[in-house]
C-alpha cells in the first residue's frame, strides 16, 4: 500500500492518511477484506507518529470504512448502509453546491467535474 503524506500541507496528517485510504478503496488499490498494516507499522513506514495513524483508524472505522478485529487488526469493510451514505452526500452536496453556486460556477461545470472525477474511480454508469 503506497501512502503519500505531505508533511508541509495544513491538513491534518490524520486526515492525509485517511483520504489516501479512501482513495484507495475506490480506485480497488485497497478492496473488501484487505488487512490494514498495524498502527505501528504504518506509523514506521511513513514516518509519523503511532497517535496520528490510530486517529486515522478510529475515524475510517467511525465512517464505516474499517472494521477492527483484535487479532487482524483494521481490515477494510465497507459500511453496507447505503441509505445512511446517500443522506450523508445529500447534506455534504448540499453545502458544497451552495458555496459553487455563490461562485457563479454552471450546473454543467459541475456536472462535467463529477462526471471526470467518478471516471476515475470506475463510478457505476
Amino acid at each position: 500500500m503506497v501512502i503519500e503524506i505531505d508533511f508541509n500541507s495544513d491538513e491534518a496528517l490524520y486526515l492525509q492518511l485517511r483520504n489516501q485510504i479512501i482513495l484507495g478503496i475506490a480506485t480497488s488499490r485497497i478492496r473488501e477484506g484487505d488487512e490494514l498494516p498495524s498502527v505501528r507499522q504504518l506509523a514506521g513506514d511513513i514516518g509519523i507518529n503511532m497517535h496520528t495513524v490510530n486517529k486515522a483508524y478510529a475515524v475510517l472505522r467511525q465512517e464505516g470504512f474499517v472494521k477492527v478485529d483484535r487479532r487482524k487488526g483494521a481490515i477494510i469493510s465497507i459500511d453496507a448502509d447505503r441509505m445512511e451514505t446517500i443522506r450523508e452526500l445529500r447534506r455534504e452536496l448540499q453545502m458544497l453546491l451552495a458555496k459553487v453556486s455563490c461562485k457563479n460556477i454552471s450546473r454543467e461545470e459541475v456536472h462535467a467535474l463529477i462526471d471526470e472525477i467518478y471516471e476515475d474511480y470506475g463510478g457505476i454508469d
